[in-house]
């Protein structure tokens, strides 16, 4: 992909530096809305981007003024299970790379493993474990991003993290600390599957976000993850999981999720 490409279309659209991106999981798109002073750019638009073909991820890149910051909103995501490649998943972190961001805030909506988790619940994520994948730095290393074995052993930053918590606390919101788990979907996982990720150490389950942190942690950004705990794993839950369920825990989730955002872009 030509990154510089992309990132040159988008700099013809916007002014100011933006130091910031929150990437808007399954559920949480209706954010945009309460956003004032933006600047919307859809994935179509941008040279060599892919699109977001996924219920809930609408496909937008939103530039905004938020808590007296610049911040760079998307709205939407991309997943491997799309039948994109990982570095085309990935490819929006190494363009926000160019375009000067330094703090990669990633959000999604997980399947709860830990008995004390329970829809509803945020969660920070401490760790991630991926399981079946190839990375995304698969192939020819670019070194003008990063070098070709990069550490990963604090891949989600203690600096974002204490902030995380702090912005949860001042906003009297109670929150979780864990491990994400990554499967490819877009299949949900078996209960055989579920009980091997507990066994490893994964608190939640889901199909996104560990490419972008790899991919992140390349370039030297600052990582923050996020979850919503959207339902309980398979063999966990006695009801059929569905991305409907998915979808609507994220909307309850909105406005608890916003007091937090709030918060945590002023301490950044």
């Amino acid at each position: 992909m030509n990154y510089q490409a992309a990132a040159d279309y988008i700099r013809e659209k916007i002014q100011g530096d933006f130091d910031t991106c929150v990437v808007l999981g399954s559920g949480y798109g209706k954010l945009i809305d309460k956003l004032p002073q933006k600047v919307t750019i859809s994935y179509s638009e941008i040279p060599f981007f892919p699109v977001s073909t996924v219920p809930g991820h609408k496909g937008e890149m939103v530039f905004a003024s938020f808590q007296g910051k610049n911040v760079v909103f998307l709205s939407g995501r991309f997943h491997f299970y799309e039948g994109y490649s990982l570095q085309e998943v990935t490819c929006y972190v190494r363009v926000l790379k160019l375009l000067g961001v330094k703090n990669l805030i990633l959000t999604n909506a997980t399947g709860s493993i830990n008995p004390n988790f329970k829809a509803g619940d945020l969660v920070v994520i401490s760790d991630h474990i991926k399981l079946g994948l190839q990375s995304p730095l698969f192939g020819p290393n670019d070194e003008t991003f990063g070098p070709r074995f990069h550490d990963m052993s604090c891949a989600y930053s203690k600096d974002l993290r204490e902030k995380a918590k702090q912005a949860f606390e001042r906003v009297g919101i109670p929150y979780q600390t864990g491990v994400y788990a990554m499967m490819g979907g877009p299949q949900f996982e078996t209960p055989a599957e579920i009980r091997a990720l507990g066994i490893l150490g994964a608190d939640m389950v889901g199909m996104s976000t560990v490419p972008e942190v790899i991919v992140a942690n390349h370039t030297g950004m600052k990582v923050l993850g996020i979850s919503l705990i959207s339902n309980l794993a398979a063999g966990i839950s006695k009801a059929p999981l569905s991305h409907e369920e998915v979808m609507e825990e994220g909307r309850r989730a909105t406005e608890k999720f916003w007091g937090v955002l709030c918060e945590l872009i002023q301490l950044l």
